[in-house]
């Protein structure tokens, strides 16, 4: 029996990847599409769900969780496994899929901000620092060239077959991508992400690529 689940998203966001999880899962869910710039994150009443006041947010029987990686480790847990898109406990490639979707959001993701922070039109220009910036991008380059020796003999990040590794990571390559980080020099990187945008959860979240 499945649990009562509420998910609280909002287009474009941090929850895009979680909205792509459970149409890649198919489960059954309440989504509540928030509108951010109407502040609709900072009611009373979302706030006691997430004090942090940001999507995504999962409420599971009645309790909330929050941070998409979190939700989405979940989801790998509670519904991936029994689909095939997710390593059994005592399986070993559940150590490969802890490890890299956690690198993309504990490595990848917080040089991506500091490179949006430093040097993005939608920051206040008084936080920009040039030289900040193109550490990141040399960083960025770096990460990307693991991710693309991790590709150098399988087709997806834990072998022969796609799994919700794949949609992890390739959701926060996607989203680097989308901001301007080029994948010119990353030809393995640039035909995953090809594939991982055909599938259909994936245009199903995020829309035409």
């Amino acid at each position: 029996m499945h649990p009562q689940m509420v998910l609280y998203a909002a287009p474009f966001s941090s929850a895009t990847p979680v909205v792509h999880a459970f149409d890649e899962l198919d489960v059954p869910h309440e989504r509540v599409m928030l509108d951010l710039a109407q502040g609709k994150q900072r009611t009373p009443e979302f706030l006691a769900l997430n004090p942090n006041g940001k999507v995504p947010t999962l409420v599971v029987d009645g309790t909330p969780m929050f941070e998409a990686l979190a939700i989405l480790q979940w989801l790998g847990d509670r519904y991936g496994v029994e689909r095939g898109l997710w390593p059994a406990a005592d399986d070993p490639a559940r150590l490969v899929a802890l490890s890299w979707t956690t690198w993309s959001y504990a490595s990848f993701g917080p040089v991506l901000r500091c490179i949006l922070w430093a040097s993005s039109e939608r920051v206040d220009a008084k936080l920009h620092h040039a030289p900040l910036a193109d550490f990141a991008r040399a960083e960025l380059r770096g990460l990307l060239d693991v991710l693309e020796g991790r590709l150098a003999d399988r087709p997806y990040v834990l072998g022969a077959d796609y799994s919700l590794v794949d949609l992890v990571v390739g959701n926060v390559v996607f989203y680097a991508k989308h901001t301007g980080a080029s994948l010119d020099d990353h030809a393995r990187i640039a035909a995953w992400l090809e594939r991982l945008q055909a599938r259909p959860a994936f245009r199903s979240a995020w829309g035409p690529a």
